[in-house]
């Protein structure tokens, strides 16, 4: 057996604990995770993502809230968004579990249909309880989008590098997006930023999910690439990020940080000094903060 075989075989047996996992630790999490096990249809995905990414970008109504969200330049720029809810839980034995949705910019500037994804693993751990984590992953290039197009799975850290990405507004921002990595990673934890790892973890395409929806069995780069009609059931998501676009931040300071993974703010100028959310980042946690995925580190 080839070592890509192997993967694939790892990757789908992975992705069937996830499903399991995801199921069986929303049960046991019940009070805290209600919106985590909404549904695990893409219509359910959809309207979860929609509530994530809403809490992450800026609010037409209240434009101060550019302040702390992620950057219209960011956005504006993005050539795919993964949007997904991780599940921590256990005693001893500990379990995470992670279902969401990715979406790709097409050469007309609109959005595709969402493809479904899922993360799980197991390990140590002396957690108890259980702990839910939003992530926003902002894919910055084409490459990025194939990742999670070939083949339906890839690996934080593995397949394609990214860094943790900025917040807020300025020129500072626009520093950051000179020579930024594939991908910007975003993630709050009980409603706060925080620049939590991700690294070494596998996203699997959820192609049950997709399959139940869209009524065959159509694979990711298809989704992803625009044969597929963007669903009703994802307005809402469309509709988030077309608002967010539209905000007028030019009279803005410019207070854009990254968060490290205790949830202090870090300038962006020095964290790009540091070389974090540029294409080669460095170790960053010896700065304050930390590089959320890096392909050499893996």
């Amino acid at each position: 057996m080839s070592f890509l075989d192997k993967f694939r075989q790892g990757a789908q047996k992975a992705g069937i604990q996830a499903t399991a996992f995801l199921k069986e630790g929303g049960s046991r999490a019940a009070s805290e995770s209600r919106g985590f096990v909404q549904g695990f249809s893409l219509p359910g995905e959809a309207e979860k993502a929609a509530g994530i990414l809403e809490s992450f970008l800026a609010d037409p109504e209240n434009p101060q809230s550019a302040l702390n969200s992620i950057p219209k330049a960011v956005l504006q720029r993005a050539r795919g968004l993964a949007v997904f809810q991780v599940l921590k839980a256990g005693f001893v034995f500990s379990g995470k579990a992670g279902s969401g949705l990715v979406i790709a910019r097409l050469p007309d500037g609109s959005w595709s249909a969402p493809s479904c994804i899922a993360t799980g693993g197991v390990g140590w751990g002396l957690q108890i309880g259980a702990d839910i984590t939003d992530f926003v992953v902002v894919l910055n290039s084409e490459d990025a989008v194939k990742a999670f197009s070939m083949g339906g799975n890839m690996t934080i850290g593995g397949n394609v590098s990214a860094a943790a990405g900025p917040l807020g507004t300025g020129g500072s921002v626009q520093a950051s997006l000179a020579h930024p990595a594939p991908m910007f990673s975003y993630s709050k934890s009980k409603g706060l930023f925080a620049g939590l790892s991700l690294e070494g973890t596998v996203l699997i395409e959820r192609k049950d999910a997709n399959r139940d929806f869209y009524g065959s069995p159509i694979p990711a780069r298809d989704i992803l690439s625009g044969r597929v009609p963007p669903p009703e059931v994802a307005s809402k998501l469309y509709e988030i990020i077309e608002a967010a676009e539209g905000l007028d931040d030019s009279g803005f300071p410019d207070t854009a940080y990254i968060p490290t993974a205790t949830g202090e703010q870090v300038p962006v100028q020095a964290a790009l000094h540091a070389g974090v959310g540029t294409a080669n980042p460095t170790d960053y946690e010896t700065h304050g903060g930390q590089t959320v995925f890096d392909a050499d580190r893996h």
